[in-house]
C-alpha cells in the first residue's frame, strides 16, 4: 500500500473520529436543551397550579367572607326591625281594642234608641254608665313619623375601587427567581453555601435557605439559615451523601419570600471533625464536635486532641466556644503534626496555637503580635496553604527529611496574624487539639 494511501487513511480516520466527537458534543448539547425546556415547561406547570390553587383559594374566601357580612348586616335589620314594630304592635292593638269597644258602645247606643218607651230609661242609664267607664276622650299617641325609625344600608363604594387596585397589583410573574445559589463548597461534615442577587432591581431584606436529602421521597425541605448574609455553613451532614439546596429572597417592607432558585445538588467527601474520646477532663458531644472541659480532673488535663488528622490544608479550620471558665496562661487552641500523649499544652515544637488571652505560640515561642482574648461566643479560624518546599536533598525526596513551608492564617474577633511555619516534614494533614487548665470551656469544631 502506498504512503498516499495511508496518508488518506489516516484523515479519514481522524475525520471519523472528529465527527464521532462532534456527534457526541451535539447529544449533549440537545440533551442540554432538553433539560432546558423540561425546566421552562415543569416550572410553567407548577406556577399555573400555584396560581390556579391562590386564586381559587381566595375567591372562595372572599365569597365566604361577603356572604358572613351580608348576613351580619341583615341580621341587624332584622334586629332594628324587631325592636322598632313592637311597640307600634302594641298601640295597634290598643286601637284596635279601642275601636271595638266603640263599635260596641254604638251598637248598644243605637239599641237603646230604637227601644220602647218601657225599657228605653233602663236602656239609655245602662249605654250612659258605659260610655262613660270607655273614656271616649282619652285617645293613644301615635308616634310621629320623624320619631320611629327608617332603615337604611350605607355602603362604600370605595371598597370595589380598593380591592380592584389591590388584586390588580396581587401576585406576579417571574422568568427568573432574584436570588440564585453561587457555590456549595465542601468542608468537614459539611458545606458552605454562597448566593447572589441576579435581579439587581430586587432590594432584599432577608434571605432564607433550606436544604433536604436528594432522592428521598419523603424528604421535606428544612430551614438552615434566615437573615442578611450571603453565605451560610450547613453543618452535621452524612458524607458522600446528596443534598438539595435553594434559596429565596425576602423584600424591603414586604412580607412574602420571593420564588426560590433552582435547587442545586452538593455533598461532601470529607469526614466531619471529631474530637478523641475518653480523654481525662472532658465530655464529648454525641456527634463528637463539641467539648466540654470538666472537673473530673484533680490534676492538669491532657491535650484533647482530634480523633483523626482530619485538617487538610487550604481548608479553615473553626473553634467556636460557647462556654468559658476562668483563663490560664497554658490555654490552648490550634493544630499541630501529630498527637503526643502527655502533653498540657499546644504550646509546644511542632504545633501553632493561640492562648486565650490572645497569645500565639509557634513551635512553642510566643510571637509579639497578639490577638484579641478568647471569652463566650469567640470564633477562631485557622487557614493554611503550602508556601514553598526548600530543597531537602539531591534528589529532593521528601522521604529524607528537610523543611515544609506553611502560611498560616489565625483569625479572632476582627483581626487575623499571618506568618510562615517551618515543620521538618512534609504534611497534607493535621490535627487540631485543644488545653483548658480550668473546667467550664466549651468548645465546637467545624
Amino acid at each position: 500500500m502506498s504512503a498516499e494511501v495511508d496518508l488518506l487513511l489516516q484523515e479519514a480516520k481522524e475525520s471519523i473520529e472528529a465527527a464521532q466527537n462532534y456527534r457526541s458534543e451535539l447529544q449533549l448539547r440537545l440533551q442540554g436543551l432538553n433539560q432546558a425546556r423540561k425546566q421552562i415547561r415543569g416550572s410553567s406547570g407548577q406556577a399555573r397550579e400555584a396560581l390556579k390553587r391562590h386564586f381559587t383559594e381566595l375567591q372562595a374566601a372572599a365569597t365566604r367572607l361577603l356572604s358572613e357580612r351580608l348576613a351580619g348586616l341583615l341580621a341587624e335589620v332584622d334586629a332594628i326591625e324587631a325592636d322598632s314594630v313592637k311597640p307600634l304592635d302594641d298601640c295597634q292593638s290598643l286601637i284596635e281594642h279601642g275601636v271595638g269597644q266603640a263599635d260596641e258602645l254604638l251598637r248598644e247606643g243605637e239599641a237603646a234608641l230604637r227601644c220602647g218607651l218601657g225599657e228605653k230609661e233602663d236602656k239609655l242609664g245602662s249605654f250612659t254608665k258605659k260610655a262613660m267607664h270607655i273614656q271616649l276622650d282619652s285617645l293613644p299617641e301615635v308616634p310621629a313619623l320623624v320619631d320611629v325609625p327608617c332603615v337604611s344600608a350605607q355602603l362604600d363604594d370605595s371598597l370595589l375601587s380598593v380591592l380592584r387596585d389591590r388584586v390588580s397589583r396581587h401576585g406576579c410573574v417571574s422568568s427568573h427567581p432574584p436570588v440564585q445559589i453561587d457555590e456549595l463548597q465542601e468542608r468537614p461534615g459539611s458545606i458552605l453555601v454562597r448566593w447572589c442577587k441576579v435581579d439587581e432591581d430586587f432590594a432584599a431584606a432577608d434571605y432564607r435557605l433550606q436544604y433536604r436529602r436528594s432522592g428521598t421521597g419523603g424528604s421535606q425541605y428544612e430551614d438552615a439559615y434566615i437573615g442578611r448574609d450571603c453565605e451560610f455553613l450547613i453543618l452535621h451532614l452524612d458524607p458522600h451523601t446528596d443534598y438539595l439546596f435553594r434559596v429565596c429572597a425576602r423584600g424591603e417592607g414586604r412580607t412574602e419570600w420571593s420564588p426560590w432558585s433552582i435547587p442545586q445538588t452538593g455533598y461532601t467527601t470529607l469526614a466531619p471533625h471529631e474530637w478523641r474520646s475518653g480523654t481525662e477532663g472532658y465530655i464529648l458531644s454525641s456527634r463528637r464536635n463539641i467539648a466540654l472541659r470538666n472537673d473530673s480532673s484533680q490534676s492538669r488535663c491532657p491535650v484533647l486532641y482530634s480523633d483523626a488528622p482530619t485538617y487538610f490544608c487550604g481548608q479553615t479550620l473553626t473553634f467556636k466556644i460557647s462556654a468559658a471558665g476562668q483563663t490560664d496562661r497554658l490555654d490552648s487552641l490550634g493544630v499541630c503534626i501529630d498527637s503526643q500523649s502527655g502533653e498540657e499544652s499546644l504550646q509546644r515544637d511542632q504545633a501553632v496555637c493561640i492562648s486565650t488571652n490572645g497569645a500565639v505560640y509557634v513551635n512553642g515561642k510566643e510571637m509579639t503580635n497578639q490577638l484579641p482574648a478568647i471569652g463566650v461566643g469567640s470564633v477562631v479560624t485557622f487557614d493554611m496553604e503550602v508556601v514553598n518546599l526548600l530543597p531537602v536533598s539531591n534528589n529532593n525526596n521528601l522521604s529524607e527529611g528537610g523543611h515544609f513551608k506553611l502560611r498560616v492564617t489565625i483569625g479572632s474577633g476582627n483581626r487575623e496574624v499571618v506568618f510562615d511555619w517551618l515543620v521538618d516534614q512534609a504534611v497534607d494533614c493535621l490535627f487540631f487539639g485543644c488545653s483548658f487548665v480550668h473546667s467550664g470551656w466549651k468548645v465546637l469544631v467545624f
